[in-house]
């Protein structure tokens, strides 16, 4: 699998970029991601691991996609995170595969976190964001759904566009990779 992941990287990673890039810019414009975007985006990630892997580059890529769609998928179901941000993931994985992917998801997670930081305290709801994450805390412990105040059915709660911290992510660690730091 290590020979997939360095032959993939110029041209496999380029897609990947592609893909989030326009994902994340639909994101920030919409504040959802298309289906036309992310099935095709899954099906060519697949498609050119298995022109350039064979076999082990279908194993790779479905590898990839399934890791992050189970990632992710606790997160849409709780109301978190939208359905078009975890096609994004499962496609996203389809290209790089899972062990990439696993570094750009908790890459993305630490962007998406810094994003919600800078938003909360420009819209000045600290404290009413600390009660939230109290309750998070305590639905997660107690084995209990949380409330509709905490998730994205709730139309007063401040929403941070994961797919644009998501392509900011896989942005960045595509310059890092071309320039040869990573």
């Amino acid at each position: 699998m290590a020979w997939i992941e360095a032959r993939l990287k110029p041209v496999i990673l380029a897609g990947a970029v592609l893909l989030a890039v326009v994902a994340g810019w639909i994101d920030y414009r919409r504040r959802r991601i298309p289906n036309w975007l992310t099935v095709p985006g899954l099906a060519v990630g697949i498609a050119a691991n298995v022109i350039i892997g064979g076999w082990s580059g279908l194993r790779f890529s479905l590898l990839g996609a399934g890791l992050g769609l189970l990632l992710l998928l606790p997160f849409v179901l709780v109301r978190s995170l939208g359905a078009g941000d975890w096609k994004l993931a499962g496609s996203l994985g389809a290209f790089v595969g899972p062990r990439v992917l696993l570094d750009l998801l908790l890459g993305s997670v630490f962007i998406a976190g810094l994003m919600a930081a800078v938003l909360v305290i420009y819209k000045r709801r600290v404290r009413e964001t600390a009660w939230n994450i109290w309750h998070l805390i305590t639905s997660f412990l107690t084995f209990r759904m949380p409330g509709a105040e905490v998730s994205l059915d709730n139309p007063q709660s401040l929403r941070v566009p994961y797919g644009v911290a998501l392509a900011f992510t896989v942005a960045l660690y595509g310059v890092l990779r071309a320039k040869g730091v990573i």
